[in-house]
Protein backbone atom coordinates (compact mmCIF):
# COMPACT_ATOMS: atom_id res chain seq x y z
CA UNK A 1 0.00 0.00 0.00
CA UNK A 2 1.39 3.04 -1.15
CA UNK A 3 0.69 5.95 1.77
CA UNK A 4 3.70 8.08 0.78
CA UNK A 5 1.66 9.36 -2.69
CA UNK A 6 -1.49 10.26 -0.60
CA UNK A 7 -1.64 13.90 -0.61
CA UNK A 8 -3.83 16.98 -1.35
CA UNK A 9 -3.50 20.90 -1.01
CA UNK A 10 -5.46 23.16 1.57
CA UNK A 11 -6.39 25.80 -0.67
CA UNK A 12 -9.31 27.12 1.68
CA UNK A 13 -8.32 30.75 2.69
CA UNK A 14 -5.85 32.04 5.12
CA UNK A 15 -6.06 32.97 8.89
CA UNK A 16 -4.55 36.26 9.73
CA UNK A 17 -4.48 37.53 12.98
CA UNK A 18 -6.82 40.63 12.40
CA UNK A 19 -9.37 37.99 11.51
CA UNK A 20 -9.10 36.83 15.67
CA UNK A 21 -11.12 37.03 18.24
CA UNK A 22 -9.65 38.66 21.12
CA UNK A 23 -11.50 35.73 23.54
CA UNK A 24 -10.60 32.00 22.31
CA UNK A 25 -14.27 30.71 22.64
CA UNK A 26 -15.47 33.44 20.69
CA UNK A 27 -13.38 32.57 17.90
CA UNK A 28 -14.45 28.78 18.67
CA UNK A 29 -18.20 29.85 18.42
CA UNK A 30 -17.47 31.41 15.57
CA UNK A 31 -15.93 28.54 13.66
CA UNK A 32 -18.44 25.73 15.38
CA UNK A 33 -21.29 28.04 13.63
CA UNK A 34 -19.21 27.85 10.09
CA UNK A 35 -18.71 24.51 10.25
CA UNK A 36 -22.12 22.89 11.00
CA UNK A 37 -22.89 25.19 8.50
CA UNK A 38 -20.63 23.69 6.23
CA UNK A 39 -22.67 20.29 7.02
CA UNK A 40 -19.76 18.83 8.37
CA UNK A 41 -20.45 15.27 9.77
CA UNK A 42 -20.01 15.51 13.69
CA UNK A 43 -18.77 18.93 14.25
CA UNK A 44 -19.00 18.21 18.02
CA UNK A 45 -16.99 15.40 17.62
CA UNK A 46 -13.31 15.52 19.52
CA UNK A 47 -10.85 12.95 20.17
CA UNK A 48 -9.86 13.23 24.12
CA UNK A 49 -6.41 12.37 25.20
CA UNK A 50 -5.37 11.24 28.46
CA UNK A 51 -2.25 9.93 30.58
CA UNK A 52 -2.28 7.15 32.86
CA UNK A 53 -0.23 7.02 36.00
CA UNK A 54 2.34 4.85 33.99
CA UNK A 55 2.30 7.35 31.39
CA UNK A 56 0.89 5.95 28.53
CA UNK A 57 -1.69 8.08 26.39
CA UNK A 58 -4.67 7.12 25.34
CA UNK A 59 -6.98 8.79 22.88
CA UNK A 60 -10.90 8.11 22.03
CA UNK A 61 -13.52 9.97 20.57
CA UNK A 62 -16.74 11.58 22.54
CA UNK A 63 -18.92 14.58 22.00
CA UNK A 64 -18.45 18.28 23.11
CA UNK A 65 -22.08 19.32 24.67
CA UNK A 66 -21.61 22.04 25.54
CA UNK A 67 -19.37 24.98 26.06
CA UNK A 68 -18.78 28.86 27.30
CA UNK A 69 -16.33 30.89 28.81
CA UNK A 70 -15.96 28.32 31.61
CA UNK A 71 -14.82 25.51 29.38
CA UNK A 72 -15.27 22.47 27.52
CA UNK A 73 -18.39 19.55 28.64
CA UNK A 74 -18.63 16.41 27.39
CA UNK A 75 -19.98 13.00 29.57
CA UNK A 76 -18.92 9.70 30.27
CA UNK A 77 -18.94 6.74 32.53
CA UNK A 78 -17.09 7.50 35.66
CA UNK A 79 -15.45 4.14 36.07
CA UNK A 80 -14.20 4.18 32.30
CA UNK A 81 -10.64 4.29 31.83
CA UNK A 82 -10.36 7.97 30.90
CA UNK A 83 -12.37 8.81 34.16
CA UNK A 84 -9.38 7.09 36.33
CA UNK A 85 -6.72 8.28 34.47
CA UNK A 86 -7.91 11.45 34.84
CA UNK A 87 -8.76 10.93 38.48
CA UNK A 88 -4.84 10.64 38.63
CA UNK A 89 -4.12 12.85 36.55
CA UNK A 90 -6.73 16.02 35.38
CA UNK A 91 -4.61 17.03 32.66
CA UNK A 92 -6.12 16.78 29.12
CA UNK A 93 -6.20 17.56 25.54
CA UNK A 94 -9.17 17.82 22.75
CA UNK A 95 -8.72 17.83 19.54
CA UNK A 96 -11.53 18.89 17.33
CA UNK A 97 -10.50 17.52 12.99
CA UNK A 98 -12.59 19.54 10.62
CA UNK A 99 -11.13 18.05 7.75
CA UNK A 100 -13.71 19.09 5.04
CA UNK A 101 -12.83 23.13 6.21
CA UNK A 102 -9.37 22.51 6.31
CA UNK A 103 -8.87 22.95 10.13
CA UNK A 104 -8.36 21.91 13.40
CA UNK A 105 -8.97 23.07 17.24
CA UNK A 106 -6.29 21.68 19.80
CA UNK A 107 -7.30 22.55 23.58
CA UNK A 108 -4.90 21.91 26.57
CA UNK A 109 -5.95 21.95 29.87
CA UNK A 110 -7.50 20.72 32.84
CA UNK A 111 -11.16 18.30 33.65
CA UNK A 112 -13.09 18.70 36.79
CA UNK A 113 -16.53 17.01 37.61
CA UNK A 114 -19.45 18.62 36.68
CA UNK A 115 -22.23 19.19 39.66
CA UNK A 116 -24.18 16.14 39.55
CA UNK A 117 -27.30 18.46 39.39
CA UNK A 118 -25.62 19.42 35.62
CA UNK A 119 -25.52 16.03 35.03
CA UNK A 120 -28.92 15.08 35.70
CA UNK A 121 -30.42 17.56 33.59
CA UNK A 122 -28.46 16.38 30.25
CA UNK A 123 -29.16 13.02 31.27
CA UNK A 124 -32.95 13.16 31.24
CA UNK A 125 -32.68 15.32 27.76
CA UNK A 126 -31.57 12.17 26.25
CA UNK A 127 -33.36 9.97 24.47
CA UNK A 128 -35.07 6.85 26.64
CA UNK A 129 -32.40 4.23 24.97
CA UNK A 130 -29.72 6.00 25.51
CA UNK A 131 -30.04 6.51 29.33
CA UNK A 132 -30.79 2.66 29.82
CA UNK A 133 -27.52 2.18 27.62
CA UNK A 134 -25.87 4.24 30.22
CA UNK A 135 -26.50 2.19 32.88
CA UNK A 136 -26.43 -1.23 30.98
CA UNK A 137 -22.61 -0.81 30.06
CA UNK A 138 -19.71 -0.80 32.25
CA UNK A 139 -17.85 1.11 29.76
CA UNK A 140 -14.35 0.11 29.29
CA UNK A 141 -14.58 -2.87 31.49
CA UNK A 142 -13.78 -6.36 29.74
CA UNK A 143 -16.95 -7.75 27.88
CA UNK A 144 -17.08 -11.83 26.97
CA UNK A 145 -19.93 -11.01 24.58
CA UNK A 146 -21.90 -8.03 22.48
CA UNK A 147 -25.09 -11.16 23.07
CA UNK A 148 -24.12 -10.04 27.34
CA UNK A 149 -24.02 -6.34 26.84
CA UNK A 150 -27.55 -7.27 24.33
CA UNK A 151 -29.50 -9.28 27.23
CA UNK A 152 -28.37 -6.24 30.24
CA UNK A 153 -30.11 -3.79 28.16
CA UNK A 154 -33.38 -5.59 27.33
CA UNK A 155 -33.57 -6.50 31.20
CA UNK A 156 -32.88 -3.22 32.05
CA UNK A 157 -35.85 -1.59 29.41
CA UNK A 158 -38.26 -4.44 31.12
CA UNK A 159 -37.35 -3.61 34.36
CA UNK A 160 -37.69 0.43 33.68
CA UNK A 161 -41.30 -0.37 31.84
CA UNK A 162 -42.72 2.95 31.20
CA UNK A 163 -41.44 4.28 34.03
CA UNK A 164 -38.60 7.10 34.61
CA UNK A 165 -35.16 5.77 34.18
CA UNK A 166 -33.51 6.20 37.07
CA UNK A 167 -30.09 8.58 37.83
CA UNK A 168 -26.66 6.16 37.60
CA UNK A 169 -24.09 7.74 39.91
CA UNK A 170 -21.76 6.58 38.44
CA UNK A 171 -22.38 8.75 35.20
CA UNK A 172 -21.81 12.23 35.01
CA UNK A 173 -19.65 15.60 32.86
CA UNK A 174 -16.13 16.83 33.27
CA UNK A 175 -15.74 20.41 32.04
CA UNK A 176 -12.29 20.86 30.54
CA UNK A 177 -11.09 24.02 31.68
CA UNK A 178 -8.25 25.20 29.02
CA UNK A 179 -4.92 27.20 29.61
CA UNK A 180 -4.11 26.83 25.75
CA UNK A 181 -6.44 26.55 22.46
CA UNK A 182 -5.19 26.55 19.37
CA UNK A 183 -6.76 27.52 15.59
CA UNK A 184 -5.19 25.57 12.67
CA UNK A 185 -6.27 26.71 9.45
CA UNK A 186 -4.23 24.71 6.38
CA UNK A 187 -2.28 26.57 3.70
CA UNK A 188 -1.03 26.14 0.44
CA UNK A 189 2.30 24.06 0.18
CA UNK A 190 1.88 23.06 4.03
CA UNK A 191 2.50 26.82 4.81
CA UNK A 192 -0.32 26.58 7.24
CA UNK A 193 -1.76 29.21 9.64
CA UNK A 194 -1.61 28.14 13.15
CA UNK A 195 -2.20 31.21 16.35
CA UNK A 196 -2.10 29.75 19.66
CA UNK A 197 -4.20 31.77 22.63
CA UNK A 198 -2.34 31.50 26.30
CA UNK A 199 -3.97 32.29 29.45
CA UNK A 200 -2.26 34.88 31.36
CA UNK A 201 -2.23 35.41 35.53
CA UNK A 202 -5.11 37.85 34.89
CA UNK A 203 -7.17 35.97 32.99
CA UNK A 204 -7.14 37.60 29.66
CA UNK A 205 -5.66 35.66 26.42
CA UNK A 206 -2.06 36.17 24.33
CA UNK A 207 -2.07 35.24 20.72
CA UNK A 208 0.99 34.12 19.06
CA UNK A 209 1.37 33.10 15.56
CA UNK A 210 3.35 29.55 15.23
CA UNK A 211 5.42 27.81 12.69
CA UNK A 212 3.63 25.27 10.69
Amino acid sequence: MDLESLRREYMKDGLRREDLADDPFDQFETWMQQVQELGIVDPTAMTIATVSVDWQPSQRIVLLKHFDKAGFVFYTNYGSRKSEELASNPRISLHFPWHNADRQVKVCGSATKIPTAESIKYFLSRPRDSQIAAIASAQSKVLSSRTLLLNQFESLRQKFGAGEVPFPDFWGGYRVSPHEIEFWQGGENRLHDRFRYSLQADGSWSIDRLAP
